[in-house]
């Protein structure tokens, strides 16, 4: 390895370094663990790998044609970190879809109380009508009460598995509901169940132009990408200079300065919800027992 080439490569790894330093800073670092990152954590593993493979492809691809550690690093990790610069829409669009199924649960949970029955009993009839994004949390929140968990421990479970404020709304009123034993519970749920509805709307108008965002983000990215592939296969007289440790330098400046604008696109495309209220299932229970 020449002198070049091993300047080159640790300018490239300082380089990586300093970004991967520089999106933590910019992120910051999880304060606590949601049952959202817990998801997340489960299916870690399996995606580490395909993702871990299809950068470290990305990158030998573009060192083999270039010759350029910085330009192999920067592929790599554009291709790592593709899936959550300019992904979501997914995530998104899921997100959206458990809040409409809750919103439905509750004015279905709303009809059933207006005949007279319980809540607990409620809560289990409402089961066989409710939509699919809402079944499996509320499976086994059906379950809970039947091995006899407090009605208060179980909704705090259930709303721990939306991980919303929309939910948590919903939950604390039938917690509250289920302490007090007052008059009004289905009136409640109607206003409940009409704001889901609208705050759905507002977040459907919101991610439709986030979606528009992420859009023109990928579309900058590929054209600058094919670009500079087409400039290195087919002009590398022009492209030379940075074959040299200064050419380096300067190339890991340019995809710095690229890299900031992506995290800036990064945080407009993606909403911060708002922040959660109601106390976890443990909580809860603490607090019942408290009560006793």
């Amino acid at each position: 390895m020449t002198t070049n080439s091993l300047l080159g490569l640790v300018l490239g790894l300082g380089m990586a370094g300093g970004l991967v330093l520089l999106v933590a800073a910019w992120n910051g670092w999880p304060a606590k663990r949601t049952p959202r990152s817990r998801a997340y954590v489960a299916r870690w593993s399996q995606e580490v790998r395909r993702r871990v493979a299809t950068a470290a492809v990305a990158g030998i691809l573009v060192a083999l044609v270039t010759s350029w550690s910085i330009a192999a690093i920067a592929a790599a990790a554009l291709t790592w970190l593709w899936p959550s610069m300019f992904g979501g829409a997914k995530a998104s669009a899921l997100q959206l879809e458990r809040l409409e199924g809750v919103a439905t649960w509750t004015e279905s949970l709303r009809d059933t109380i207006a005949g007279s029955i319980g809540l607990e009993q409620a809560i289990t009839h409402s089961l066989a009508a409710a939509p699919a994004t809402v079944q499996a949390p509320l499976t086994r929140m059906v379950g809970r009460l039947r091995s006899h968990v407090p009605l208060q421990q179980a909704l705090g479970a259930f709303a721990d598995e939306f991980d919303d404020a929309s939910v948590d709304l919903v939950a604390a009123a039938l917690i509250l509901n289920s302490r007090l034993r007052g008059s009004g519970l289905v009136q409640t749920l109607s206003a409940l169940a009409e704001s889901a509805r609208e705050e759905l709307e507002m977040r459907r108008k919101i991610e439709e132009g986030r979606k528009n965002l992420r859009r023109a983000a990928s579309i900058i990215v590929a054209v600058t990408a094919i670009f500079a592939a087409g400039m290195v296969l087919f002009s590398r007289e022009y492209v030379a200079p940075y074959s040299t440790p200064g050419g380096q330098v300067m190339l890991a400046i340019i995809i710095g300065v690229f890299a900031l604008g992506f995290i800036w696109i990064k945080k407009a495309s993606v909403g911060t919800p708002p922040e959660r209220f109601l106390a976890n299932a443990a909580q809860l229970a603490t607090t019942a027992g408290d009560r006793r």
